[in-house]
C-alpha cells in the first residue's frame, strides 16, 4: 500500500474541500506518468469514495484527466476498474436520471372493436421519453431540474446545480443565476456570462464551460375522460401520447378525434389520434408542462364498418368527412370485396332504414351517427367464363366474348389432338332458368367451315371433346405358371406369346415345353357348341424363352406355362443327438424311412438311449386351416375347436415317438415311418435318473432303481402338495410317448417307470362347492317333480 501513496497523492491532491479552492477536482498539472495497473484495489476504492463525495461521475472525470495529460488507454483502464468496483445496487446509471414515476398501467380489453383502442392496450407501447438522448435545445428549465456545470482547461470546476423553487442555481464562488423559464441553450449562455466574472480563462478561451441536464424534474398532469382519469406524475420530457397511455386512453364513450390540451385555463391544442394511426403523423404529440390538463370529451359521431374491409371496426368521424375518409380509416376494401355498392343501415328518429351507396357516391356520402356499413363479398361466379376439356392440346378455362363460336374456342385450345373423335362433341349449357341442356356439334364440319355446324357459344358453356380411346375397351391378358412374374398384363395389337413371355420376366427353370393358351369363343348367334373356350397347345424352347412358331395373342387370352413332370428340388431332414454323424440329410427318395437315415448317420453312439428316439414334425399352416374347415358339431359358441387351433399355433411341432429296438428287430414296424421334409430326428443321451415335477413338494431328479414303482419316486421328492391330482398323474418316456394312470374299480394302475422318463403330477382343477341354499333349491325342485309324477300315475 505504501508504494502507491505517491501515485494516489498525485491523483487525489486536487480533490480538496470547497472552501479551500475553486479548483477542487484537478489541482495537479501533470497526470501523464500515472499507471493505473500499479493501483491496488484499496486505492481504487478510495478514489471511488472521493468521486462519490464530490458528486463526480466517471463520465465527468474523463475531460478533466485527459486535459492533464492522462492517455486515453490509461483512462479506459481506470474507468473499467472504477465501474467494476461499484456494488451492483449502488452503480450510478449512465446518462440523465429522473425521479421514479410510480404510475401503473393495466391492460384493458374492453371496446376492442373501437379503432384506436389497441394503441393503449399494448404493454410494449408506452411513448416513454428517452432520457439518454441529447438535451433538447427548446427544453424549458424549471424547479426540480438539475444542471451539471463543468469548467475544464486551465481552470477547473465541476458541480451539480439543482434549480431551486425560486428558479435559480447557486454556484460556489459565483452566486445565484436565474434560469427558470429559459431554454437550455439560453440558460447556458447566462451561466457562461456569470462564470466568466470568476473564471477569467473562459473569456480568453483557455478554459471551456459545458452545461448539461443531469436530472430532470417531474411534472403533474391531470387527465379527464380517460379509462383511468386522475392526476399523474410524469417526466418533464413527456408528451400528450405518453400521458394518454398512462390514463388508459379514452373511456368507452370518449373521443379519439377531439382531445383537448388545456394550458393556463385555455385550450392550447386539439389532438386527433387518427392522424397518428392512419398516417403516422405525430404533430399532435406535443410536450407537456406542469399543471397541464388533458380533457377527453364524449364522442359525437361513430359508425361501424363490417365485412370485406382490411380493418373492420367502430370508427369516429368528424364533421364533413365522407365515406371515402371512412374507407381509408378501415384500410380499404380487401381482395374479395364487392365494390360496386355498400349497404348501410341507418337509424332514423323512429326506426331503422336501409340504404345502398353506389361507388359513384363514395366521395359525397356523409355518414350519419350510428350508421352500420356492411361490405359484402363478390359473387362466386364469372361474367365471361367458358371451358373446354378432352382431346384438345390445351384444355382449360378461357375468356368468353360475344360472337364466339366453337371453332374460335378450338383455336384458343390450340386445336384437336390426333385421337379426337371429330364426329361429335357435346356442349353443356346453362339456360336462363338455371337448368342444364346438352347440345351436340359435329367438329369435323365445324372446323371445315360449315356455318351451321360452327354454332355460337354462350357464357358458362362447357365443351367436351371426346377421344377415340374413350370408346376402346381396356383389353387384358393373363399368364400363369412357370414364369418369373405371373399376372395380368395390358393387351396391345400384334402382341405375341414371345412378347408376353419377355414382359412376364421370362421362363423359370422348371418350365416345361408345353404351353396352353385358352381363348374365349365369340359368336353373334347362339349355337349348341358346349365348349366355353378354345384351347391351343404350343411347343416352346425353355432355354431361349422363344416359341417354335410365333403365336399371335388376342384379348383376354389366358396362358398357362406348365411345370416339368419331373422337377423337384432336394429336400432334407435333420438328425441330432447321440448319433455318429449328426446333421442335415437329403431325402434320397420319397419313401425313405427313419431307420435308413439313422443308418446313414452312422447309427447310435455308445451313450445313446435306444428308447429315447423321437421325431419332431412341423405343424404347417395348411394343417391349421384344415382344422378350421372341420365342423366338429359341438354347438354354437363352443370354444373347443378354437382352443385346438390356438394349441396347434403355439406348439409348432408334433412329436412322434419311435421304438427303435423294435424297428431293429423288424424294419417293417409301424414306428419306422416315412420321413417328410423338415422332420427333425432327436436321439437322446442315456440317463439313469427319473425327473419328477408338477404338484410335488420338491421338483427333482431321482436315480433310477430297477423294480421301483410310481409311488417310490413320488415319496422320494417329499410326496404331493395340497393341489396335486394324483389319479391324473402321467409319465413321459424319453421317446416322447406318454402313459397315464388307469383305474379299474377301486384299483389304480400306475405306468411303468423307466430310466430317463419324467413323472408329471398335474394340478387338481378348482370345483365350486354346493351351498346349503343350492341344496335346498335342488331338493325343492325334486319334491315338486315327485308330486307331478304321483299326480300323473294316479
Amino acid at each position: 500500500m505504501r508504494k502507491f501513496i505517491p501515485v494516489l497523492l498525485i491523483i487525489f491532491s486536487f480533490f480538496i474541500s470547497a472552501d479551500l479552492s475553486a479548483q477542487d477536482l484537478l489541482s495537479a498539472k501533470d497526470l501523464s506518468t500515472v499507471k493505473v495497473d500499479d493501483l491496488s484495489e484499496e486505492d481504487v476504492a478510495q478514489l471511488q469514495a472521493e468521486l462519490k463525495a464530490k458528486n463526480v461521475t466517471v463520465a465527468q472525470l474523463e475531460p478533466m484527466v485527459l486535459s492533464k495529460g492522462m492517455s486515453s488507454s490509461e483512462f479506459n483502464k481506470l474507468k473499467k476498474r472504477l465501474e467494476s468496483s461499484l456494488p451492483t445496487k449502488t452503480k450510478e446509471p449512465v446518462g440523465r436520471s429522473q425521479e421514479k414515476v410510480l404510475n401503473s398501467k393495466e391492460k384493458d380489453s374492453t371496446d376492442q372493436e373501437i379503432f384506436g383502442s389497441e394503441l393503449f392496450d399494448k404493454p410494449t407501447l408506452d411513448f416513454q421519453p428517452n432520457l439518454q438522448l441529447a438535451t433538447p435545445v427548446n427544453y424549458i428549465l424549471g424547479p426540480g431540474d438539475e444542471l451539471q456545470v463543468s469548467v475544464y482547461g486551465v481552470q477547473e470546476y465541476n458541480e451539480s446545480l439543482p434549480v431551486s423553487v425560486e428558479g435559480k442555481v447557486n454556484a460556489r464562488n459565483v452566486g445565484q443565476v436565474a434560469v427558470a423559464g429559459m431554454p437550455i441553450e439560453a440558460a447556458t449562455e447566462k451561466i457562461r456570462s456569470a462564470f466568466s466574472r470568476i473564471y477569467s480563462t473562459l473569456r480568453s478561451g483557455q478554459s471551456q464551460l459545458s452545461v448539461s441536464l443531469n436530472r430532470i424534474r417531474t411534472i403533474k398532469v391531470t387527465i379527464i375522460g380517460s379509462r383511468l382519469p386522475g392526476n399523474y406524475s410524469l417526466s418533464s420530457l413527456s408528451t400528450v401520447y405518453n400521458a394518454l397511455y398512462l390514463g388508459g386512453g379514452p373511456a368507452a364513450n370518449g373521443s379519439y378525434r377531439n382531445i383537448e390540451l388545456i394550458r393556463n385555463n385555455k385550450v392550447f391544442s386539439y389532438v386527433d389520434i387518427y392522424k397518428f394511426l392512419v398516417n403516422g403523423n405525430q404533430s399532435g404529440n406535443i410536450g407537456l408542462k406542469d399543471n397541464d390538463v388533458i380533457r377527453i370529451p364524449a364522442y359525437s359521431h361513430r359508425v361501424t364498418v363490417k365485412g370485406e374491409v382490411n380493418r373492420p371496426g367502430i370508427f369516429e368521424l368528424k364533421q364533413g368527412e365522407t365515406f371515402n375518409d371512412l374507407l381509408s380509416f378501415a384500410a380499404g376494401f380487401d381482395a374479395s370485396a364487392y365494390r360496386a355498392a355498400v349497404n348501410v343501415i341507418q337509424k332514423t328518429s323512429k326506426e331503422l332504414k336501409v340504404t345502398d351507396i353506389k361507388s359513384s357516391e363514395f366521395g359525397t356520402y356523409t355518414p350519419q351517427p350510428g350508421d352500420e356499413f356492411t361490405v359484402s363479398k363478390i359473387l362466386n361466379r364469372f361474367e365471361n367464363r367458358i371451358s373446354i376439356e378432352g382431346a384438345v392440346f390445351r384444355p382449360n378455362t378461357y375468356s368468353f366474348y360475344e360472337g364466339m363460336r366453337i371453332a374460335d374456342l378450338l383455336a384458343k385450345a390450340e386445336g384437336l389432338k390426333e385421337d379426337a373423335y371429330i364426329k361429335r362433341a357435346t356442349i353443356v349449357r346453362l339456360k336462363d332458368d338455371l337448368t342444364m341442356e346438352i347440345l351436340n356439334v359435329n367438329l369435323e364440319r365445324a372446323v371445315a367451315g360449315d356455318a351451321a355446324a360452327n354454332i355460337g357459344l354462350k357464357r358458362e358453356d362447357k365443351v367436351k371433346v371426346y377421344s377415340i380411346l374413350d370408346f376402346k375397351e381396356e383389353y387384358q391378358i393373363t399368364i400363369n405358371g412357370e414364369v418369373n412374374k405371373p399376372g395380368t398384363y395390358e393387351y396391345h395389337d400384334n402382341l405375341t406369346l414371345n412378347d408376353l413371355l419377355m414382359e412376364a420376366g421370362g421362363l423359370m427353370v422348371s418350365a416345361a415345353r408345353r404351353v396352353e393358351v385358352a381363348r374365349m369363343i365369340q359368336a353373334q348367334e347362339i349355337d349348341n357348341n358346349p365348349a366355353k373356350v378354345q384351347l391351343f397347345n404350343i411347343e416352346i424352347d425353355p432355354a431361349s424363352n422363344e416359341q417354335v412358331k410365333n403365336f399371335k395373342l388376342e384379348p383376354f387370352d389366358v396362358i398357362n406355362v406348365r411345370k416339368m413332370p419331373v422337377y423337384e428340388k432336394p429336400q432334407s431332414v435333420l438328425i441330432k443327438g447321440a448319433v455318429a454323424y449328426p446333421g442335415s440329410y437329403v431325402l434320397s427318395n420319397k419313401s425313405e424311412k427313419l431307420y435308413d437315415v439313422i443308418q446313414r448317420a452312422g447309427g447310435l453312439t455308445s451313450v445313446a438311449d435306444p428308447n429315447g428316439v423321437k421325431i419332431k414334425r412341423p405343424i404347417g399352416a395348411k394343417q391349421i386351416e384344415a382344422l378350421d374347415d372341420v365342423n366338429l358339431n359341438l354347438g354354437k359358441g363352443d370354444t373347443v375347436q378354437n382352443k385346438l387351433t390356438r394349441r396347434l399355433e403355439e406348439i409348432q411341432y408334433a412329436t412322434i415317438p419311435v421304438e427303435l429296438e423294435k424297428i431293429i428287430r423288424d424294419p417293417k414296424h409301424n414306428t419306422n415311418i416315412t420321413l417328410l421334409p423338415e422332420d427333425e430326428i432327436e436321439v437322446s443321451l442315456y440317463t439313469e435318473n427319473v425327473k419328477v415335477r408338477g404338484n410335488v413338494l420338491l421338483t427333482s431328479e431321482i436315480p433310477y432303481v430297477s423294480g421301483k414303482g410310481f409311488n417310490y419316486y413320488l415319496d422320494a421328492v417329499g410326496g404331493l402338495d395340497s393341489k396335486a391330482w394324483k389319479k391324473k398323474a402321467y409319465i413321459i418316456y424319453p421317446n416322447g410317448k406318454a402313459s397315464v394312470t388307469s383305474n379299474f374299480l377301486f384299483f389304480k394302475s400306475y405306468p411303468k417307470v423307466t430310466p430317463g422318463s419324467q413323472i408329471v403330477v398335474p394340478e387338481k382343477p378348482e370345483t365350486k362347492k354346493v351351498s346349503i341354499g343350492e341344496i335346498v333349491s335342488i331338493a325343492s325342485v325334486l319334491v315338486g317333480m315327485a308330486g307331478v309324477v304321483i299326480a300323473i300315475t294316479r
